[in-house]
């Protein structure tokens, strides 16, 4: 059983991906900051993230994803509605944006599960 890192200030959100990722068998734990994310991603060292980019700072999502990949190849699922919120197009970068995924909020449960499935393939 997969273990995820879901880190996004909004518990609204947390809790309804839990029961999303709980429902198909995934081990997950939680973080509503970059720096608790860090902390548990530490601590929990688990097999993938889903990561918010907005959260204290708008920019922690960006932040926290080019920490993790400068140290692990944990794959990172981006699932953010910073382009909404902007109004600018953001897309995954090897450098600015450092993710395997990015997904625009809100997502179907349906393809959130399917873009877990092939990055932790």
């Amino acid at each position: 059983m997969a273990n995820i890192l879901i880190v996004d200030d909004d518990p609204d959100f947390v809790s309804a991906v839990t029961i999303v990722l709980e429902n198909a068998g995934y081990k997950v734990c939680k973080a509503y900051s970059r720096q608790e994310g860090m902390q548990v991603f530490d601590k929990e060292k688990p097999d993938l993230v889903v990561l918010d980019v907005m959260m204290q700072e708008p920019d922690d999502g960006f932040v926290m994803a080019q920490e993790l990949k400068a140290r692990t190849k944990v794959p990172i699922l981006m699932l953010t509605s910073v382009g909404q919120v902007t109004g600018l197009d953001f897309d995954k970068d090897s450098e600015m944006v450092p993710v395997d995924v990015f997904e625009q909020k809100p997502i179907m449960p349906t393809v959130l599960l399917e873009r877990i499935n092939q990055l932790l393939q």
